[in-house]
């Protein structure tokens, strides 16, 4: 493919933004979510554990959703699929803002998940067939800076709304976000035809690729420390570091920083040596998530120890891509999967973490855990790398790069 001229590069960057901003109501919904608890909580007249739930049942929806929308959307155009799954998040999250009880909350929060990883999954597809195949990676990173974005941005701003106006107004914020992105895509993004030979059951064809599993494995898996230390940061911070609580979201904006960081700047190792930017990134969080242990004690150290950690983060875009070229002809499903896997890190990380908290080995001990995890994805990473060499050796090859790339 050859690179598109000016005037064409002008609209594929737009388009990247219209997706990206789907990713940004998207990531606001999940990550505001927690920090609305409280007052949640309150207008629905639970306690907060008992809110808490709604968090569970969106990570719920998330798991379902992603391989049920897609294949069921298997024979609709991607720019069809991308309106009907923005579409449907937006009623959705309109609907959680007029909640009228616990119950009706926890059934809202499950529809607003099921969009979530089958829209990421086929917005990155969109994005990377936009781009020469050398930018897939950039490609598919422009996409989910809108997720790290929401971090920074979204997140604080519609918790200060949910302060100020109520915490409804927290989702209607994220319903106007998908409204908009609906537009852009019916007003920017290329009509597409259907592929004649696209079918449910050739999705589900992802399903017997060892390589398919493989990647997954690494998010599943890899991608939990990060959740592990994400999930008691804030605790870690008051009890360890010894900081007030409104020093709180500052540091965890740099998580955010250090995420936007890692999707700007990663993926372009990884469009020249995608295999071995994603082991770099796992020994990269492993040594930060051991750091972050000692780091922990001082403020300085911690802030450092939380970007680089955040940074990280960027596995998600590689192994997005990595997806791309191991699923053949049945992307859709394994790229919304994906986002199952990060979903799975993250009841997985916690859950580990919460365990070594509650046997009396404090609050740093989750960088430990977070760090046995990642090395447990690089585990599974470096049996994923033998095998494609392995495939590669059994058929003709033009080499070791390649069989690495």
């Amino acid at each position: 493919m050859s690179i598109p001229p000016p005037d064409r590069s002008a609209s594929v960057g737009l388009i990247h933004f219209a997706l990206a901003l789907g990713g940004f109501a998207i990531g606001v919904t999940e990550f505001a979510t927690m920090s609305l608890l409280p007052y949640m909580s309150r207008g629905l007249h639970i306690d907060e554990p008992t809110a808490g739930n709604v968090i569970s049942v969106y990570a719920l929806g998330v798991v379902v959703g992603a391989p049920l929308l897609t294949v069921f959307g298997a024979r609709l155009s991607r720019r069809t699929l991308l309106i009907v799954l923005m579409s449907l998040f937006a009623l959705a999250n309109g609907l959680s803002a007029l909640a009228p009880s616990y119950q009706a909350m926890l059934v809202f929060r499950f529809l607003s998940g099921l969009p979530h990883g089958a829209y990421f999954g086929i917005a990155s597809l969109v994005a990377a067939s936009l781009v020469p195949p050398e930018q897939r990676t950039q490609a598919v990173g422009r996409v989910m800076l809108g997720l790290t974005t929401a971090t920074i941005i979204g997140v604080p701003f519609a918790n200060w709304l949910g302060q100020v106006a109520g915490w409804r107004w927290g989702f209607s914020v994220v319903t106007v976000c998908a409204l908009a992105t609906v537009v852009l895509v019916l007003a920017i993004v290329p009509r597409d035809r259907p592929d004649a030979d696209a079918s449910p059951l050739r999705e589900l064809g992802a399903l017997r690729r060892p390589q398919v599993w493989l990647t997954l494995g690494v998010g599943a898996i890899g991608f939990g420390g990060l959740f592990a230390v994400y999930t008691y940061l804030a605790s870690t911070l008051v009890e360890v570091t010894g900081v007030r609580s409104t020093v709180v979201p500052l540091v965890l904006a740099v998580f955010g920083i250090g995420m936007t960081a890692g999707n700007l700047i990663v993926p372009r190792f990884a469009d020249r040596a995608l295999m071995p930017t994603a082991g770099a990134l796992l020994l990269w969080s492993a040594a930060s998530l051991a750091v972050y242990t000692v780091a922990a004690h001082h403020l300085w150290s911690i802030v450092l120890a939380v970007f680089a950690i955040g940074l990280g983060g960027a596995l998600g875009t590689v192994l997005q891509t990595r997806l791309m070229d191991v699923a053949e002809d049945a992307q859709g499903l394994a790229a919304a999967l994906n986002h199952s896997a990060f979903n799975t890190a993250n009841a997985l990380g916690p859950w580990l973490a919460g365990m070594v908290v509650a046997a009396g080995y404090g609050w740093t001990a989750t960088g430990w855990v977070g760090c046995a995890l990642a090395l447990g994805g690089f585990a599974i990473w470096a049996i994923a790398l033998l095998w494609t060499i392995a495939e590669r050796r059994r058929r003709p090859v033009s080499g070791l790069n390649e069989a690495v790339a």
